[in-house]
């Protein structure tokens, strides 16, 4: 059974956004791509089609949140970062939405070497870019040293993924507090929050948690959906970057945060393939972090 797409965005929020943009929007369809909040097409009257994300609210610094990865698309477009222009912004009592060009592009269905090669390069478009407190580089390395919450216990799941988590403080050594890095960090560059057309990357989306940092961040996460064996020469220079960015032990830390990242989001679905291949992706990349600070021989 299929549900109206427009039974997804409550009709308070249509409401508002209306007042915000000055033009009644009017709900087409879903969008696919991104794996969080989802996206619709909207029409609105009288001007070009746009693309409408919705959130339940369940914070009270939600818009402030908002508001800040707003002042980071202003920024970061300004300096030829390709994410769409946000056209509005609002909440109401039970939702937080914002507006924002429709692209024509779809998302990345399987990564490329090409297209990791143009992300590679837009990434350093975010080199000195830091424009709001948000560090993900600090959650990193709090994340990686035990001190965060949401990856705790994850060891009781199965005998599986207590090895792994057994085997990261080995990885990450005594990992010390990052210094301070002054990137622009976007947070989720994952395949389906880049946009494509003809192979060209056109569009960076989901940008929503976007802070500051080390660049680091999300080559590691990118790195992360490239262990497929046409894209291992491409990983071997995501590697290179990594290290060449943050050194081996900031790398370790950057690869720890992101397994035990995985397995938090993949233990609580309960979906036992799904965590197996997070276990098997997180060991390989233990493996060659560790092979690629030995060094040749």
């Amino acid at each position: 059974m299929t549900t109206d797409p427009a039974e997804d965005v409550p009709v308070e929020v249509l409401d508002d956004v209306t007042a915000v943009v000055g033009a009644e929007a009017t709900v087409v369809g879903r969008l696919a791509g991104g794996s969080n909040a989802g996206a619709v097409h909207v029409r609105l009257a009288g001007r070009a089609d746009a693309v409408l994300k919705v959130a339940r609210s369940t914070r009270p610094q939600e818009l402030a949140a908002t508001s800040r990865a707003r002042r980071i698309v202003e920024h970061m477009r300004g300096r030829g970062y390709p994410t769409p222009a946000w056209l509005g912004m609002g909440a109401t009592a039970t939702h937080v939405w914002h507006m924002m060009d429709l692209v024509d592009g779809v998302p990345v269905r399987a990564l490329t070497p090409a297209v990791v090669v143009q992300l590679i390069e837009i990434n350093d478009l975010q080199a000195g870019q830091a424009t709001e407190p948000y560090d993900h580089w600090a959650y990193a390395w709090q994340v990686a040293t035990g001190r965060e919450a949401s990856v705790l216990g994850l060891s009781a799941y199965s005998p599986a993924v207590s090895d792994l988590v057994r085997r990261l403080p080995l990885l990450r050594g005594a990992a010390r507090p990052p210094v301070d890095a002054r990137d622009m960090v976007h947070a989720d560059l994952n395949p389906s929050n880049v946009l494509v057309r003809d192979g060209v990357v056109v569009a960076v989306v989901d940008i929503e948690n976007a802070g500051s940092g080390t660049r680091a961040t999300d080559l590691t996460t990118l790195l992360w959906h490239t262990f497929d064996g046409s894209l291992d020469g491409v990983r071997r220079r995501l590697w290179t970057r990594i290290v060449d960015l943050v050194g081996g032990e900031g790398a370790a830390v950057l690869v720890t945060t992101q397994v035990l990242l995985q397995l938090a989001w993949s233990t609580r679905l309960g979906r036992d393939d799904v965590v197996a291949d997070v276990v098997a992706r997180g060991h390989r990349a233990a493996d060659e972090l560790e092979a690629f600070r030995q060094g040749p021989g």
